[in-house]
């Protein structure tokens, strides 16, 4: 433990270098101004700026590449509140209660608590199993599965682009308080509200983040929905619950630091942006894995020592904006929801230069429209976009092994007690509402 210490001091020694201090810089800024652009993310950011770090030391590199990492997942937190464009997919989450925020006048809380959270803490395609072609309609577009991207952007952003231009001109900017200075800054008591949510949302976040897969984007989606479930005021929610933005954030930076152990550790990368960090490591002659702190641990401590310093430095430099990003409210709407389309389409085709994933975004920012006329919530529906195809795998998998029997899942005590749990879980709802009822006809 004090060896671990002393090496991590020393690591601060190295990232604390005027050199490292700067690419760290570099890499929070390019990482947020990635992360506003929607479509996006870390993961074209990181990929697109590895040529830069040609020239670099491995340390510096990384550190650099790193930067752009979590200032990204940051960066996409800003559309979302003040657009309800959720600039990475991680970020879908905060539009729920951000946006709302923003609408009320509290644009610059939701702002600084996501600087202070981040700082604490389907069915079509190809087969995942046999590899077979399924609901793909004969076009090789649906080949690699439903884009998640243009679905979260239609949701959310053209829904509500498309919701907005369905009012009248002159009650367009209707509804929505544009803050004055004194309430761009988090009181004491949205603090206290939140401090809760930022602790369970890095602790959630921190396991979720040790899974393979879209850590950030589930653990958000688990964070809000614990956050929902222990709240005294669970109508709140969806409302402008500072809750429901706190412990999102505070998911997301957590999953996004603590993915790096098995990359580092094991030389597996558990998502996309640190599979692509790892090419950049062996691009610079760094093979993560058991050998990695005694081969490299320059690289190892001076990386780990910049996750502390980057969020510190991301922290320090959006504060200060909160005022000029609220200020993004004031614009009018005919002006405002024309940009935010561009921004939505040009995000959208960047990601992979296709015609297609536009069109899908707006059909599903047709369909989110329809779903908010009709008062169901989107939020579901990408989370099954997300855990769909990993519960089906698992599940295809469990009777492969046990060669149909679905006696399996009830055989086993661990698999039987999560299973009881779902199903008490899903059934809380209908226990409440019951329970409810009877009180209110005793009274």
């Amino acid at each position: 433990m004090v060896e671990s210490i002393q090496q991590l001091l020393t690591g601060f020694g190295i990232a604390a270098t005027a050199a490292n201090l700067l690419y760290c810089l570099l890499g929070a800024i390019a990482g947020t101004l990635v992360g506003i652009l929607p479509g996006l993310g870390p993961i074209a950011g990181i990929a697109l700026l590895i040529p830069v770090t040609f020239g670099l030391n491995p340390t510096s590199a990384i550190i650099m590449l790193c930067g752009i990492y979590y200032g990204a997942m940051y960066g996409g937190s800003t559309t979302s509140i003040l657009l309800n464009v959720p600039g990475e997919t991680a970020s879908v989450i905060t539009c729920i209660d951000g946006y709302q925020m923003a609408r009320q006048g509290r644009a610059g809380p939701a702002l600084a608590i996501c600087a202070i959270g981040s700082f604490i803490a389907g069915t079509v395609g190809l087969d995942p199993v046999t590899g077979e072609y399924r609901f793909t309609f004969d076009t090789t577009y649906l080949l690699s599965g439903i884009e998640f991207v243009a679905v979260a952007i239609g949701l959310f952003g053209i829904a509500e682009v498309l919701a907005n231009v369905d009012q009248p001109l002159e009650k367009m900017d209707q509804g929505i308080i544009v803050p004055r200075f004194s309430d761009l800054f988090p009181s004491l008591h949205d603090l206290k509200q939140s401090i809760g949510a930022m602790v369970r949302g890095a602790g959630i976040g921190f396991g979720v983040g040790l899974v393979p897969g879209p850590a950030p984007v589930i653990a958000t989606y688990a964070s809000y929905m614990t956050e929902k479930r222990i709240s005294k005021q669970p109508a709140a929610f969806g409302k402008g619950a500072i809750e429901g933005v706190a412990g999102p954030e505070s998911a997301n930076n957590a999953a996004c630091q603590s993915a790096f152990i098995p990359l580092f550790v094991l030389g597996i990368p558990f998502a996309p942006p640190t599979a692509i960090l790892l090419g950049a490591l062996m691009i610079h002659g760094v093979i993560p894995g058991p050998m990695m702190i005694t081969e490299h641990p320059g690289v190892f401590w001076g990386v780990i020592a910049s996750m502390y310093i980057g969020n510190f430095i991301l922290l320090l430099l959006n504060l200060p904006f909160i005022p000029f990003f609220a200020s993004i409210l004031r614009i009018p709407k005919k002006i405002l929801l024309p940009l935010v389309m561009l921004f939505c389409l040009t995000g959208m085709y960047t990601v992979n230069n296709s015609i297609n994933d536009l069109w899908l975004m707006l059909a599903m920012g047709a369909l989110g429209y329809l779903m908010r006329r009709w008062a169901f919530d989107a939020a579901p529906l990408l989370l099954a976009l997300v855990i769909g195809p990993k519960m089906e795998v698992a599940f295809r998998q469990s009777l492969m092994l046990s060669h149909g029997n679905f006696g399996v899942f009830v055989e086993r005590p661990v698999s039987l007690v999560f299973l009881l749990a779902t199903f008490l879980f899903l059934c809380l709802p209908a226990f409440r509402l019951i329970i409810g009822r009877f009180k209110r006809r005793s009274e």
